[in-house]
Formats: C-alpha cells, structure tokens, sequence
C-alpha cells in the first residue's frame, strides 16, 4: 500500500485548510450581518459560537481524517464498528461536494472576470450604481464569457492538484493563501486614509444595541451561529480531507483553534476594507453578490486609483474563492482515487470532465434556461444547488458527524478525544460528551429547521 500524502509543514496544512474554510460568506456575508445586528456587540455573540459550535466541529472533521488517513469514501468503513452501517452516509456526502462545485467555480469566475476588467481599466470613472448592477446583468446573460472565465479557474485549479498535494496543493496554494492574507492587510491598512473611515469603522463595530434591539436578539442569535457554522465548510468531507494528510505533533484542537483564527480575521479585516470605502463615497453597502459585483464595482469606480484598488480586491477575492475552489477538488480527487483504486493523473481528468459537465446548468440557468425556477419564481437553478448543499447537506452532514464521534457503534468518544488530543497543545476534555450529544448536535438540528422555516415559511 503506497504511504499517505501528508503536508511537508504546518503553516501549509493551516493556510490551506483555512483556505477551503475562507470564501465568499466572510466577504459579501459576514461584515454586513455585523453591522447590521449592533457592530461589537454581534462579534462578541459570533465568536462565543464560534468556539463553541465551529472549533468543536472542525475537531471532528479533522479527526475522522487524521484517524482513518482516508476521505469520507473510506473513513466510516475504518471507524466504525464491525457489522454496523455508518459508513452508508457517504452515499449523500460524497454528491455534495460535486453539487457544491458545480456552481462555485462559476461564481470564481465572475471573480476572474472582474478582476480582469480592473486591471484593464474598463469601468468608467463616475459608474453608478444603476449601471454597476447593468454590467453584472450583462455578465449573467452572456454564457460564453462566463463559460471561458470559469473553465479558466478550474483548469488551473485541477493542473495543481495533478501535481499531489505536496508539490502542487502544498507548494502552490501556500504562497498564495499568503499573497491573499498580505492584499487583505495592505487594503485594510489603506482604509485608514478614506475620509469615511471613522464613520464607517463606527457603524461596523462600535456596540449599538439599538440595531440589536430592532432585529431582535433571538435573530442575532441564529444569525451569530448560522455564520459560524457555515464559514468554516464543515459537514462534506472537504476538511476531513486535509485532516488525513495532516502529521501528529499537535493536537487538533490546536490546529482548528488557528483555521478558526485566520478564518475570521479575514472576515474581520474584509469589514474594514468595505465599510469606510462604502461611507467614503456615499454607497449603502449590501449583501451578497451585489455587494462585490454592484456596491464595490461603484465605489472603486468613483474612487482615485480605483483601478488599482479595484483589481487588488477582486484578486483577494479571487484568490479566497481559488482556495475553497482547490480545497474541495482535492477531497472528490481524493475520494475517486480510494473507491476506484485509479491514479491521480486519471482521477483528476476523469473529475475535470465531470465538473465541466454539472458546471452548464446553473451556467445556463442565468440566461438560456432562466425560466426555470426550481424554488418558485425568481429563483435559479444557482439557487437549488445552493439549498441543497446550505440548507441540507452541510448541517446533516455536521450532525452526523457528532454523533458518529459519540456513538459507541461509530468512532466513539475515546477513540475520537484520544485522536483529537495526539501531540502538543491544547486538549479536548474528555468531559464535553454531553454538551456534544446534547448540546452541539441538538443546535445544528435547530439551525436545520430555521433555515427551512426561513425558505418555506417565512
């Protein structure tokens, strides 16, 4: 049997596994939600989830790799208890990173796209944001254009992966995680110099219990534990994956403690780059793709030098959304290379096919078939995938998961704190399998429910 890859550092194993937890939602997601629900006083809330929701399950994750030294295709049928079934819950987990992948690197795309149009220059000093949302639209109808920039992110992103996780994951992705982390500080820094960065800087931070109060406190609630579960891309397998090819020296709640740090200065840092800029020139900041692609594009348009600034913040997004990109890659890579006993060369053509191929109807959904709407009228083919994997897959998966660590037919709770506490660092209290059990899991289950409640009933 040919020995497990593993990550030559532990600087590589922890930017890139806190590459496929950095994405879109610490962006376009969680600076808005901040401000919106009392600036301070919501970072506070967020990070008590945080820890008490996102580490716990990154632990897991982790574990369930680094014990197994397989991906999800084979961990369960390692781990679990002779005779028992676990392991048939790959069969929903495993499509899920193929459904998730299907539609984000088309959303990379548009990234590459912008931040082409940048470099180039090509927005006019003085756009609107009428016309800012009209060349996103313009996008959105056009599928060639969308077809070349996101067949363009995937190649690349399947031509490192070819290369092992060493040389190519390790090698590549490290440096850029870096590039990504010092254009975030760069941009951040600079913020200081906008006239509007005093007012900005308030509005996201400084605790405000009026805007607590009008949302209501309850809402902030699910709010805080929403995005601290869905930041981090727990629930599919995709960072179970790193924990397989991750050494012993520290312990894992060490190393999720850090995904979970660098995950969340970036969300952070993205808030100081997006607010006093919106406040500088005048731009009611939004949620969502709107965010990057209509209230930015406005603001870096109208800004001196806005070109520059422009193209190195869509190189920063591109370079988040790459990571999660290539993270996800590398666990369906890995999953068909263990199932089919096939080469990584073979495994990466067979999957690039196959991506390429999922990858045409949301594509298509946008323009050709954009009168189908799978969730009622306005809704996109885009926003189905998007369901399934937001609102089903990653919380099942996720409470799955804990209870899988906390049952006696499945890793088992010794088997898994003993895992979790292997090398130097913190260790995990071996007194937490209640608040797993009783606590954590029934909290993803409730999180399960609002999202549906938020979707159908609402």
């Amino acid at each position: 049997m040919a020995e497990r890859s593993q990550f030559s550092t532990r600087l590589g194993f922890l930017l890139i596994a806190a590459g496929c937890a950095i994405g879109l939602g610490n962006v376009w997601r969680f600076p808005y939600i901040t401000g919106q629900y009392g600036g301070a006083i919501f970072v506070i809330i967020y990070l008590a989830f945080l820890l008490g929701v996102g580490v716990p399950l990154l632990t897991v994750e982790l574990a369930i790799g680094r014990a197994s030294r397989k991906s999800i295709a084979k961990a369960f049928d390692i781990l679990e208890a002779p005779g028992t079934k676990w392991h048939l819950n790959k069969f929903w987990l495993i499509p899920g990173s193929y459904i998730l992948m299907s539609f984000y690197g088309l959303i990379t795309g548009w990234m590459l796209y912008y931040t082409v149009k940048f470099m180039t220059g090509s927005f006019a000093p003085g756009l609107t944001k009428e016309v800012a949302g009209q060349h996103f639209t313009d996008l959105l109808a056009n599928p060639l254009t969308m077809f070349v920039c996101m067949t363009t992110v995937i190649v690349v992103s399947f031509v490192i992966l070819a290369m092992g996780v060493s040389r190519g994951l390790e090698h590549i992705t490290k440096p850029l995680m870096i590039l990504m982390f010092a254009l975030l500080i760069f941009m951040a820094v600079r913020s200081f110099t906008l006239p509007g960065f005093s007012e900005g800087i308030s509005y996201y931070l400084k605790p405000d219990w009026s805007r607590l109060q009008e949302h209501g406190f309850l809402e902030a609630l699910w709010a805080a534990m929403g995005q601290a579960f869905f930041t981090l891309s727990v629930g599919q397998g995709s960072i179970e994956i790193f924990g397989s090819y991750v050494n012993k020296k520290h312990t894992l709640l060490s190393e999720g403690i850090w995904i979970a740090v660098l995950d969340t200065v970036v969300a952070l840092l993205a808030g100081f780059v997006i607010f006093p800029a919106c406040f500088s020139y005048g731009v009611e900041p939004d949620a969502g793709p709107s965010l990057l692609f209509v209230t930015m594009n406005t603001v870096f348009a109208n800004m001196a030098g806005g070109s520059f600034w422009g193209a190195l913040f869509f190189l920063f997004m591109l370079i988040a959304a790459m990571s999660t990109l290539i993270a996800v890659f590398e666990s369906i890579i890995a999953i068909c290379m263990e199932v089919f006993g096939i080469s990584r060369g073979k495994s990466v053509i067979i999957n690039f096919c196959i991506i390429m191929l999922i990858s045409i109807p949301p594509l298509l959904g946008f323009n050709v078939l954009d009168y189908v709407h799978p969730m009622g009228e306005g809704s996109t083919i885009m926003d189905f995938q998007d369901f399934l994997i937001s609102n089903n897959i990653l919380p099942l998966g996720s409470l799955f998961m804990v209870i899988f660590v906390t049952a006696k037919t499945g890793m088992n709770w010794k088997r898994y704190t003993d895992e979790v506490n292997i090398g130097d660092g913190p260790k995990l209290s071996v007194r937490l399998f209640g608040y797993y059990r009783f606590v954590l899991a029934p909290l993803i289950a409730v999180l399960l429910a609002i999202g549906y409640y938020n979707i159908f009933l609402k």
